[in-house]
């Protein structure tokens, strides 16, 4: 009896999941992939994922007051994390007009060297994509700069557009203004700075790796030019005449810095750097009390300055960004995730679902290693980071609890393969964004994506052993079981 029953909620279960997994390959993979047709967008697949989950429960009994409680309860455990994605598109704009972000673009151009070249083509996206929160606008500003020195000092462009990704995907990875890591982190309901201090098992290891070779690479093969091409100059003067660069301004990440460190709370410590880099903003730079409450709302635009003249495409894709309606996208996409999940909810469908599936799953690192599989293969087919972090997170979230296993190295699960994964398959936008962007095709610059290849090498590892896993003990468990018997 007790067989048929557990049966029957699988197949109760696993109806809406598996539509919304048809859904998604149908809308985002076969769509734009097979059929040369415009993907649908994700909001879109989780509406009629949440149609569907509504009917299926309906039929079965459920009222629509009780679906609509489990809804608001999902929600309400959300809430913190809707609240740091407000605040990361102010902190952006804010960083940006106060002339933070600008300023330390601008000594990185500046220190490019031939034969520490392809070491500094990773290490200043890596500061770059740190403090903007994004892999995308890394590679296609500073990205692009660098591409235009490599090509004039003759270095090798696959090692460096290896590099350029691999550094712009430090920051996607690590950085607190990065949609992804707040997604991530809000996927499997663990606290922001938690979820980045737990990737640097794995992410630090990884880019120290990636260093070193460059290093070696750069010695062994050192480029033979000048680093000071034209574009590069022309974006450097564009910048100053844009803001006006101070040390004064690096106290805004140096805030974070400490907040972080200190494990404080996340929405006083971004909202703290937000304050700060405004009151910067207004006292360094030639900008006006509207322009400053402009940028923390819609963004920084150029039309801002009154020196800006004709600017460089890549300055205007640097400088032109943040502000709080920046994140609308993110947040209508996590609101959607969030109602679809809380529909599932009031059937306990994602436990299910995975407990049936991952049944093989028994032990800590074999549960997290599915985890990371799992990651990798929900981002390449659907291509889609937003969908990949709430889908794993909410799928494992009970696992990991019942096995002692710290929901920040799930966290870091859905990242360590999920994002890192975007840029080295083939038709991901990603991949796609990345060969338009820098010129050089994925089959050549994918084994210097050394970030990467050494994130994917040691998340397993670390999960096999437990190293900074902080795995919960046998005894532990064995009474965590007991007290559930």
């Amino acid at each position: 009896m007790q067989r048929d029953h557990d049966a029957h909620s699988f197949r109760t279960a696993i109806l809406p999941v598996g539509f919304l997994l048809a859904i998604l390959v149908y809308g985002l993979v076969v769509r734009p992939l097979w059929l040369d047709q415009q993907a649908l967008p994700l909001e879109v697949v989780f509406l009629l994922a949440s149609a569907f989950a509504v009917t299926q429960l309906r039929m079965l009994g459920h009222t629509w007051q009780q679906i609509q409680e489990s809804i608001v309860q999902r929600m309400g455990r959300g809430v913190p994390g809707f609240f740091v994605l407000f605040a990361i598109g102010m902190l952006i704009g804010s960083w940006i007009v106060s002339g933070t972000i600008p300023m330390l673009v601008h000594w990185g151009v500046q220190v490019l060297d031939p034969q520490w070249f392809y070491l500094l083509a990773f290490l200043v996206p890596v500061v770059f994509s740190t403090l903007t929160g994004t892999s995308w606008g890394s590679a296609g500003t500073v990205g692009v700069v660098i591409m235009g020195i490599a090509i004039s000092i003759d270095a090798d462009v696959a090692v460096t557009a290896g590099a350029v990704i691999g550094g712009a995907y430090f920051g996607d990875k690590m950085s607190p203004l990065s949609d992804t890591t707040n997604m991530a982190a809000l996927g499997a309901d663990v606290d922001l700075f938690e979820h980045i201090r737990s990737m640097m098992w794995t992410t630090i290891p990884s880019a120290l790796f990636a260093a070193t070779v460059y290093t070696i690479v750069g010695f062994v093969d050192t480029p033979i030019g000048s680093g000071a091409t034209a574009d590069s100059m022309a974006f450097l003067a564009a910048l100053e005449r844009l803001f006006v660069f101070h040390p004064v301004l690096l106290l805004p990440p140096v805030v974070v810095l400490i907040g972080s460190i200190r494990r404080m709370p996340t929405i006083p410590v971004l909202g703290t750097a937000i304050l700060l880099a405004a009151v910067l903003a207004i006292l360094v730079q030639p900008f006006s009390v509207i322009s400053v409450c402009q940028s923390l709302t819609t963004g920084f635009t150029v039309d801002m300055a009154p020196t800006a003249g004709d600017l460089p495409d890549a300055v205007v894709s640097l400088v032109e960004r943040g502000g709080l309606y920046s994140m609308r996208e993110a947040i209508f996409c996590a609101f959607l995730v969030f109602f679809f999940i809380g529909i599932l909810d009031r059937i306990n469908a994602m436990p299910i679902v995975v407990g049936r599936l991952f049944g093989f799953a028994y032990t800590q690192s074999a549960t997290v290693l599915a985890a990371l599989s799992s990651a990798a293969l929900t981002n390449a087919l659907t291509a889609n980071q937003y969908a990949t972090s709430f889908i794993i997170g909410d799928a494992f979230k009970q696992r990991f609890d019942d096995l002692l296993i710290p929901r920040r190295v799930l966290s870091r699960s859905i990242e360590d393969t999920g994002t890192m994964i975007e840029s080295l398959v083939p038709w991901h936008p990603t991949a796609l964004f990345m060969v338009a962007t820098l010129g050089v095709p994925v089959v050549d610059y994918w084994n210097w994506q050394l970030l990467t290849l050494g994130n994917l090498v040691i998340a397993p590892i670390l999960a096999v052993t437990g190293i900074g896993c902080a795995y919960g003990t046998r005894k532990a468990l064995a009474a965590a079981n007991d007290s559930k018997a």
